[in-house]
């Protein structure tokens, strides 16, 4: 949160954010935040008393703010979540850990969110992660706020292939229609490499999509070498 765009974001005040650790809220000489489970089973689950108090915390912190907790059984993150979330005035990050939290935390969170489908050894760099695509959305944190938009799955698509100097390196040519001062032209060359490439490397992505491609599009895609 110091470093690159996001650091020079927090310094012209774009963004802000604090960090409340969960320890403090320990009712435990030892400032545990964690127990055995109920039950019986291998692991440590964290203990409500301090989760909810740190919670608790940080909504007056920042007088309000949705509370998001990072969970393998939340909804899956992604760009149109990242757009959504961005809306947000403020919010909070919840980072779970161990074998997860007391059920009862559930109460205190407006949402889960998932990054994947693995399993880390703590919240701390999906929270990072969701921090990241979320801000480089909020105005003033990119220094071109167009980036934002013009970007892979902005649309649902991937990115188109990107170039720069030298027209040519080690015997590989970026392609003429880049080179011609036709807008128009790049255009077209860029939503077709989108929609190929995201065909190519994303089937997935590319048959959810496809069906809200226009005749146009189609024919450009057959056209198109």
């Amino acid at each position: 949160m110091k470093c690159s765009i996001i650091g020079r974001a927090v310094e012209a005040g774009s963004i802000g954010w604090h960090f409340v650790q969960i320890r403090d809220f320990s009712l435990d000489k030892h400032h545990r935040v964690d127990d055995s489970p109920y039950g019986g089973g291998a692991g440590l689950v964290m203990k409500p008393e301090p989760l909810v108090a740190a919670i608790e915390a940080a909504r007056n912190l920042c007088a309000g703010g949705r509370v998001i907790l990072m969970s393998p059984q939340g909804r899956p993150f992604n760009q149109a979540e990242a757009k959504r979330l961005s809306a947000c005035e403020s919010l909070i990050l919840v980072c779970g850990h161990y074998e997860g939290i007391d059920e009862r935390v559930r109460a205190y969170v407006d949402e889960e969110v998932s990054i994947g489908d693995f399993v880390l050894t703590g919240g701390e760099i999906a929270a990072l992660a969701v921090s990241d695509a979320i801000s480089r959305l909020w105005p003033g944190v990119l220094g071109n706020d167009e980036s934002s938009v013009d970007e892979s799955f902005s649309e649902g698509w991937l990115e188109y292939p990107q170039y720069t100097r030298p027209a040519e390196f080690r015997g590989m040519k970026v392609p003429d229609v880049l080179l011609g001062g036709d807008h128009g032209a790049v255009d077209k060359w860029r939503r077709c490499e989108s929609i190929r490439r995201t065909e190519s490397r994303r089937p997935d992505l590319y048959e959810k999509l496809s069906p809200a491609l226009s005749d146009k599009e189609r024919r450009w895609i057959e056209n198109e070498p």
